[in-house]
């Protein structure tokens, strides 16, 4: 009887003790190679899994592709798309598209952790969202969705107890998912406190990155979905063979105006009919984001994390600054005043510490056809980043010089009022 189950159960226990050494084995296994067609796809699939894992990351980034992080913006693609203007005009780069909806400066950070090598002193693009710097900053369950312990523990293997750590240690610590792993959590509470890692807290760390590392060889690129990248390629066709500024400018014109048919914000026409035109019936959305501010948020915290980050790696970034639908932002009473005074904080966080290449559209809110939406750029808009971004991305750029400044970190930068930069500068010089 025991020979008969040992010849049944047998291969499977065999089986299951080779995974398992497989996955805690401190060798890497680069079994799995991934192919042109495979990067293509993830470049612009905007899935978690190649978000949250490194191996199809950092195989792209070893060839032609360049990081672009942002957010839910990266979905809206239209003919005028980065990645679609890059694949048909044949440029030296593709952008791999880095974030989704819910994702901001402390994800993107984290996301930074196990692509370093293909970050230093190269380029990058970012977008930075005014929706991200609301009161309480990025939201939790958002967050959680797109954590990952392995960028955790790439983090924590490279640990020296600064400014940045210490930071991202408690910020990481507010928030339940931390929670997920006791080690993790016992270890990141001694981050946080400005205290060494354990030897055996530093041996766990690199046998859970290990195993997390062999898990990404094997899972990373399964079920990777295909239907940007079959967007991408419809959106190709419409363009001209030629790039010509003037005639694509006119082109986005007409896409939008086709496009935004059915009602007065010039917002996509399918976007409006899904999320907007039954609540403005309602007339619940009228002057609902008249309090609404970007000027106090914990999320100037976090964006000092990515600037950090950038300026260790010696990244030379692109940086977006998006607008908002200014017919959009009239009806429902965001103040106008008050974006140009998130624009002028994040500028002086950007400028002060050496970070110069700015694509600033803040103040083309009002420009027909140049957004998709409420809040996200499209056809005229994402003509205009092309304009600062292909040159920037195509041509040498002369290297940055940081001067990276602790003190954005500080609670007191968070909540300062933008109209106090002036006092706080002389006070903090």
């Amino acid at each position: 009887m025991a020979k008969r189950l040992l010849r049944i159960f047998g291969p499977l226990i065999l089986a299951a003790i080779l995974v398992v050494a497989v996955l805690v084995s401190p060798v890497t296994f680069g079994f799995k190679h991934v192919s042109a067609s495979e990067e293509r796809q993830a470049a612009v699939s905007l899935s978690p899994n190649v978000l949250k894992g490194k191996r199809i990351k950092q195989a792209a980034l070893k060839s032609d592709y360049v990081p672009f992080f942002g957010s839910s913006e990266w979905s809206r693609i239209d003919p005028m798309h980065p990645s679609v203007l890059a694949q048909k005009y044949h440029r030296d780069y593709r952008p791999f598209l880095l974030g989704a909806r819910g994702t901001q400066s402390l994800t993107n950070f984290f996301v930074m952790q196990n692509m370093q090598g293909e970050l230093r002193n190269k380029k990058a693009v970012f977008v930075i969202s005014p929706q991200w710097f609301v009161k309480d900053g990025t939201r939790k369950d958002a967050f959680a969705f797109y954590y990952s312990q392995l960028q955790t523990t790439e983090w924590l293997s490279h640990y020296r107890n600064d400014a940045i750590d210490r930071y991202a240690a408690k910020r990481l610590l507010q928030i339940p998912v931390a929670k997920s792993d006791h080690f993790l959590y016992a270890a990141l509470q001694r981050v946080a406190a400005g205290k060494q890692l354990t030897d055996n807290e530093r041996f766990y760390l690199k046998t859970k990155q290990n195993m997390l590392t062999q898990e990404d060889q094997f899972f990373s690129g399964i079920n990777l979905p295909s239907q940007n990248l079959n967007k991408v390629n419809q959106q190709a066709k419409k363009l001209p063979t030629h790039y010509d500024y003037r005639q694509l400018d006119q082109f986005a014109g007409r896409i939008g105006k086709e496009q935004t048919g059915n009602n007065r914000f010039q917002i996509s026409d399918s976007f409006y009919n899904q999320g907007l035109k039954q609540e403005l019936k309602t007339g619940k959305l009228k002057d609902f984001q008249k309090n609404l501010s970007y000027t106090k948020s914990p999320e100037f915290g976090d964006f000092q994390l990515v600037l950090d980050q950038f300026a260790r790696l010696n990244t030379n970034v692109m940086f977006i600054i998006p607008p908002v639908n200014a017919k959009w932002s009239a009806y429902t009473g965001l103040s106008q005043s008050m974006l140009r005074q998130f624009d002028r904080k994040i500028r002086y966080q950007l400028e002060s510490q050496g970070f110069h290449n700015i694509c600033d559209l803040s103040d083309k809110g009002n420009v027909p056809y140049f957004m998709t939406d409420t809040i996200h750029l499209g056809w005229r808009g994402w003509l205009a980043v092309d304009q600062k971004v292909d040159p920037f991305l195509s041509q040498p750029q002369k290297q940055p010089t940081y001067k990276i400044n602790d003190k954005f970190y500080s609670e007191k930068w968070q909540q300062l009022d933008p109209a106090q930069l002036t006092q706080y500068e002389q006070e903090t010089k």
